[in-house]
């Protein structure tokens, strides 16, 4: 359950932060174990290109980011400069703020590296490293007690989903990630559904008609500026995202591998600018093209 009392720090995911507000519409990726150090950069830097620092008049309401492996965090912050409209996230944080845990990073840590932002619970991380819904929402509650802003990922495998389970299993994952935040900090949070049965090179490209009932399920709990937003990740590309963004909670898209050349990732911003626009509007002049 939701607390009401305690509410979040201001820092760079705290309520007031940018890109944190209502109609706020997001595009991210993740690089998960992919490109060096020079190869992360080299991206930064053609986002960098362009969009420069004027993304609201180019993409209006629109809020990228992206998620380098721990090695490039530092490097690519720098790339992208300090009047970026690109947030950068870590892949991954501990719950503990330091000791002995080899081989993790704190939530102080990758702030101190310069992200603004937490991808935690990734089923990959939940089948490979038995991370659990009690370990996600103790990552959840120190990624919010140090100013970031949590991007939980929740989905189910295809067993679930041949069952008919797909809404009760991840509405549970969510709630149990989300027990007892308050509301304030609540709205500080992105929810990614990825379903399991579409995610990676093997993932079967997904139907707006099978992500549907869960965001529905979703949106009950935790729609109508309750959260930060909802997005939807699993075989996404610059080819069916405007489909998929026509679900209508869908306020956004996480993106892996069909985001991984900097051409692409500017085509999905374009993509999600088209989707906020007023229908029968068009994209404002000088949206970024590469599509």
């Amino acid at each position: 359950m939701l607390s009401p009392g305690r509410g979040p720090g201001h820092g760079r995911a705290g309520g007031s932060a940018p890109g944190g507000a209502p109609g706020t519409r997001w595009i991210g990726t993740s690089f998960k174990m992919t490109k060096t150090r020079a190869e992360a950069v080299a991206y930064a830097a053609r986002l960098r290109e362009a969009l420069g620092p004027e993304l609201a008049e180019r993409a209006p309401g629109v809020r990228p980011f992206v998620i380098p492996p721990a090695t490039a965090i530092t490097a690519v912050v720098s790339a992208l400069g300090e009047d970026s409209p690109v947030l950068v996230g870590a892949q991954n944080a501990h719950w503990e703020d330091y000791g002995a845990w080899t081989g993790e990073l704190s939530v102080p840590q990758v702030a101190d590296a310069g992200v603004g932002l937490v991808e935690l619970g990734h089923s990959e991380r939940r089948e490979h490293f038995a991370e659990t819904d009690a370990t996600v929402r103790l990552k959840v509650a120190a990624t919010l007690r140090h100013g970031l802003r949590p991007l939980l990922c929740v989905g189910e495998n295809a067993g679930v989903r041949a069952r008919g389970g797909s809404v009760a299993h991840v509405r549970a994952q969510a709630d149990a990630a989300l027990d007892g935040l308050t509301e304030d900090e609540l709205r500080s949070v992105l929810i990614a559904y990825e379903p399991i049965w579409a995610i990676g090179e093997g993932g079967r490209e997904p139907d707006p008609a099978d992500i549907a009932p869960v965001f529905s399920a979703l949106a009950e709990r935790y729609g109508a500026g309750r959260c930060a937003g909802l997005l939807y990740g699993g075989s996404v590309n610059r080819y069916n995202a405007a489909e998929l963004l026509r679900v209508p909670e869908v306020r956004g898209l996480f993106v892996g591998r069909g985001a991984w050349r900097a051409e692409d990732f500017l085509a999905l911003i374009d993509l999600v600018a088209e989707a906020g626009q007023p229908s029968g509007a068009t994209a404002p002049e000088g949206v970024i093209s590469g599509r």
